[in-house]
């Protein structure tokens, strides 16, 4: 079946649907009604459906028409990003690459990787931005970021992974806590301490860790305290208002009022992956791919 429409008919659809109303849409686009009608009869002619219920007092979206509205949005958020990397492109910059990252990534293997890759391809911009690892998910496969660096593992549909780093997962107490004297500690040794944890809207991926953890080994944990930040989460154990868990990605900037003790398990471990969406793929990224496996070849994580 050949189905062919234009962008100026999409265009005339999306005001409609958006306001549900001809008039008002006619006047959006700064055409006539009659000229907005026949732009959207064109266009279910085209597709064989009909996108709108229309009677004398309210235009509501068919089903067809509901559907055809999602994929339209994405496909007006592609060409918005085509012409925006055509601009940059046009004005010496040749690329563009949109990252997201969780505390563990940023805090331990991603800035390594972004510093190789600056120096390989130093006129391809990249924005960072922080994501906790389940909102990451959503902005994969809504081609909202390039690559996300988020807790693995991960098995999504359409979405691709690659292991960055295994870290074992450590124990942050009060720099006089009478724990901090021990070599290494349990997870049972934690039972009736105070737990400080990062909260379920930023960090609910690692809480499912860390209460899988303390569940397993015959308790639950009393959370007395929660922060938006590692830095947050620190701060109230300097603080003496408990302890905490944490990635030992820690031991790469520990702080003299906090002490970090590993567990006597070595296989407790956090997992970090970059991800991507397998129908999203970009040239930049193409580029940073390539520098990432061969970057985490060499490497070689441990296994957890």
């Amino acid at each position: 079946m050949n189905i062919r429409f234009d962008l100026r008919q999409v265009r005339a659809f999306l005001a409609v649907a958006q306001t549900l109303h001809f008039k008002q849409a006619a006047e959006i686009l700064c055409v006539t009604q009659p000229a907005l009608s026949r732009m959207i009869k064109a266009l279910e002619e085209s597709v064989s459906a009909e996108l709108f219920s229309r009677t004398t007092r309210q235009v509501e979206l068919t089903t067809a028409g509901q559907l055809f509205l999602e994929e339209c949005q994405t496909a007006i958020t592609h060409l918005e990003r085509a012409g925006h990397l055509a601009l940059q492109a046009g004005s010496g910059d040749i690329g563009h690459l949109s990252i997201a990252y969780n505390d563990f990534s940023i805090n331990g293997v991603l800035p390594r990787i972004l510093e190789m890759f600056k120096e390989q391809y130093p006129d391809i911009s990249v924005d960072l931005v922080y994501m906790p690892s389940h909102q990451q998910h959503r902005a994969l496969l809504d081609h909202e970021i390039d690559v996300g660096f988020l807790i693995g593992p991960l098995q999504v549909e359409g979405i691709e992974a690659l292991r960055a780093a295994v870290e074992r997962i450590v124990v942050i107490l009060p720099r006089r806590h009478p724990l901090a004297t021990r070599n290494r500690l349990s997870i049972e040794d934690l039972a009736q301490e105070k737990f400080i944890l990062g909260t379920e809207s930023g960090w609910s991926e690692f809480r499912y860790t860390i209460f899988n953890l303390c569940m397993r080994a015959g308790f639950t944990p009393q959370i007395v305290q929660e922060a938006s930040t590692s830095n947050g989460i620190f701060g109230l154990v300097a603080a003496n208002m408990g302890i905490s868990l944490y990635s030992d990605c820690i031991t790469r900037f520990q702080r003299e009022d906090i002490t970090v003790v590993p567990l006597d398990d070595d296989s407790i471990t956090i997992e970090t992956i970059a991800a991507w969406s397998q129908a999203y793929v970009t040239p930049s990224f193409r580029l940073f791919k390539q520098l990432l496996q061969c970057q985490l070849a060499t490497d070689q994580p441990p296994e957890g």
